[in-house]
């Protein structure tokens, strides 16, 4: 059993691009799905699909890829807070990743959302990954 659900999304997607594999399958929740939503509204990710089984589901994600240089949009994916200590951040030290050209995925009052989207907002929140 998985103690770290998040984790174990962010690590089947990272195996799936050393792999270079076009479709990973990851078991679904919400926070997965909403996770997966902020990843391909930002561009990381080609698409996806959430598919509903009488238990618990699956999420589809097709990984995007550079047509010509073969080099995948994703270079990192980083868990910041994990089970056994959460990282949380105020809206006055909110994540800078990459110096703006990486995205922080945080988890706020507001939903999920990245550290731009919860500046705008004036939310602070969970820093749960960074992706750049």
């Amino acid at each position: 059993m998985n103690t770290d659900p998040i984790a174990d999304y962010l690590t089947r997607v990272r195996n799936a691009i050393k792999a270079n594999h076009r479709v990973v399958e990851i078991p679904a929740s919400n926070l997965k799905k909403e996770i997966t939503k902020v990843l391909f509204d930002k561009g990381y990710i080609a698409n996806y699909k959430f598919e509903d089984s009488a238990v618990q589901g699956t999420i589809k994600i097709a990984l995007k890829y550079n047509p010509i240089s073969k080099i995948p949009a994703i270079r990192t994916l980083t868990r910041v807070s994990k089970p056994g200590l959460r990282k949380y951040a105020s809206v006055d030290n909110l994540p800078r990743v990459l110096n703006g050209l990486g995205i922080a995925i945080l988890s706020t009052s507001k939903g999920v959302m990245t550290d731009k989207e919860a500046r705008v907002q004036n939310v602070g929140g969970e820093v749960l990954c960074y992706v750049y």
